[in-house]
């Protein structure tokens, strides 16, 4: 947990999701509680919340740029343009050589012609380890690797808005998003820093990720269903989504005028034991805790997965922390969107507080097979 030495508040949003793109957009769907866009048939038996379509040449002019970008990518690179345009920092040059970039990101993704090529290949061959490696050597591109890089998403954010600041890529599912924005808070509450852009992306409409959560067993099938009411199939489902937040000491921001959104107040992590039934609820309990008290109009807004066991025990902590808020399941409006879950429903949060739909905010979010992560934010 961080101990808040200088205010941080957030200036700048960025997001873009299957409800649309931008604040307005969020903001009316939180209001009025979605409805949510699913595709129950493009990769049946899985629903999946498809990314709205975005035009690109407004935050990525150069179509060179945009075609060497995957479509996790573009998105991010999108989204982060938003973030920039939303805290009136786009053109100001002086600010983005000062500007710190966090991003949490997963893997590059699949050539699916190459892939189902060489698994059908592979039927009937005498020696399919010798055709394996052949066919590997000669068909994947080396700029295949290079575009899979998760570290590219920061880099292409840099080359097309034009920040020199350093930059920094975490991986590892949820935590990567949760640790984004907790490391994010703190160099600025430490006073490490003074201005950050930190977030995700995720594209959900992806098969190889899809039959990645399903040999798990984490995936919903059939029908759509809302986060917490998914017991007669639990799983994820999951949406394409990304959100950039600009945060800045309070300071900074007065300085220049700029309108703070929220105040990011605290942001938190942890990673339980998930050995024993209730671990999740405790380190749910004792992040929230950390927060102080919790006044009586606060919104909840949790990145639960929807997965069975950890929901319910999300479920459990927040009605202890707070049991008269009013709670959001990010999943019911933009699908569970994993690396960026935790930034989306930041942004989210403090959407709903610039909007006044509340004075404080909780955001909670624990991963499907690890790590648990919370927030605070009071209006601004």
């Amino acid at each position: 947990m961080t101990t808040q030495r200088r205010d941080v508040v957030i200036t700048g949003i960025g997001i873009a999701s299957s409800l649309g793109e931008g604040i307005e957009t969020h903001a009316a769907a939180l209001a009025a509680g979605g409805p949510p866009v699913v595709d129950t048939e493009s990769f049946k038996p899985y629903p999946v919340h498809p990314l709205v379509a975005l035009e690109l040449d407004k935050q990525i002019p150069k179509k060179s740029d945009q075609r060497q970008m995957e479509p996790w990518q573009r998105l991010g690179v999108y989204t982060a343009g938003l973030a920039l345009d939303s805290a009136g920092l786009k053109e100001d040059a002086e600010a983005k050589s000062a500007l710190q970039v966090i991003v949490a990101a997963g893997g590059g993704e699949r050539d699916h012609a190459v892939d189902s090529a060489i698994l059908t290949g592979l039927r009937g061959q005498n020696e399919p380890g010798a055709f394996l490696n052949e066919r590997l050597m000669s068909d994947l591109r080396p700029t295949l690797f290079l575009a899979q890089l998760s570290n590219l998403l920061a880099g292409n954010i840099g080359i097309v808005h034009g920040i020199t600041g350093p930059s920094r890529t975490f991986m590892g599912e949820e935590q990567a998003g949760v640790d984004a924005v907790r490391t994010a808070q703190a160099r600025i509450a430490s006073g490490q820093s003074d201005l950050m852009l930190v977030g995700g992306a995720y594209n959900a409409e992806r098969r190889d990720m899809l039959l990645l959560f399903e040999l798990g067993g984490f995936l919903r099938q059939g029908r759509f269903a809302p986060v917490f009411a998914r017991d007669d199939a639990p799983g994820l489902i999951t949406g394409s989504a990304s959100a950039f937040l600009v945060l800045e000491s309070a300071e900074r921001a007065a300085a220049r005028g700029a309108k703070a959104y929220a105040k990011l107040s605290a942001a938190g992590a942890d990673r339980s034991r998930r050995t024993t039934p209730g671990a999740v609820e405790a380190a749910l309990t004792k992040l929230i805790d950390g927060f102080g008290a919790i006044g009586p109009d606060t919104l909840a807004i949790s990145a639960a997965t929807g997965c069975a066991g950890i929901t319910g025990e999300e479920a459990a902590a927040l009605k202890a922390a707070a049991p008269a808020a009013r709670r959001i399941a990010v999943g019911d409006l933009v699908g569970h969107s994993v690396e960026a879950a935790f930034p989306v429903s930041v942004a989210l949060a403090a959407i709903a507080l610039s909007a006044g739909q509340a004075k404080e905010a909780i955001v909670t979010g624990a991963g499907h097979w690890r790590g648990e992560g919370a927030a605070h934010l009071v209006k601004a």
